[in-house]
């Protein structure tokens, strides 16, 4: 029996992974958990074969939750299952040690069968997530710093504004703001936000 550990904090969602998994002949839900933080001490006391993890939760948020379970064990097999598909969240999930992320859409086949096949030692992630993946890899990165920036300035604060919050003079937000557009292959702040949003470099 393939052994399931279940974590998402919407109860609809849960409900019908734990249904549709306890109709397998082959698997069982050993446990299920709505926040990050039981995720992590479910998975220490139960120990399961393949973990479903969303990536939005309270407490801890499910990169953190692949994070401190990797660390506790690197041969951990966990699976993303969520709706967010930008490019930051798949790069962030998979460097944090996801064997496999599929989205809510997927169809029951999918999600049974990555389950299957991230059990028996393989990756499972859908073709065109590869290639949202292929590009975050293929970007220059953005620093700490402009991250910080790109954050403020998606909301809305001015290039003063944005410089009295990080101690710095406004001709270096201009700097930054300079190679966060060169990076984000834009050309004017409302662009740069809306690139940013779309790659997941700051929350919706």
């Amino acid at each position: 029996m393939i052994r399931v550990l279940l974590a998402d904090d919407h109860a609809v969602v849960l409900e019908g992974l734990a249904a549709m998994i306890g109709r397998q002949p082959d698997m069982v839900v050993v446990a299920e958990a709505d926040n990050g933080l039981d995720a992590v001490t479910l998975w220490r006391t139960h120990r399961p074969d393949v973990m479903l993890v969303d990536l939005r939760m309270p407490a801890l948020d499910g990169t953190g939750v692949i994070t401190e379970i990797r660390r506790i064990d690197a041969s951990a097999r966990i699976i993303v299952l969520t709706t967010f598909d930008t490019h930051e969240e798949i790069y962030q999930a998979v460097k944090a040690g996801a064997a496999g992320y599929l989205l809510k859409d997927a169809r029951r086949g999918e999600v049974l069968e990555a389950i299957r096949r991230v059990h028996a030692g393989e990756h499972r992630l859908p073709a065109e997530l590869v290639s949202k993946l292929a590009l975050r890899l293929t970007d220059e990165p953005l620093t700490e710093r402009e991250r910080e920036v790109l954050a403020l300035l998606a909301e809305g604060k001015s290039n003063r504004d944005i410089g009295i919050e990080i101690h710095v003079e406004e001709t270096t937000v201009k700097s930054h703001l300079k190679s966060i557009f060169a990076k984000l292959h834009v050309s004017s702040r409302t662009e740069a936000v809306t690139a940013a949003i779309r790659r997941g470099l700051v929350r919706r």
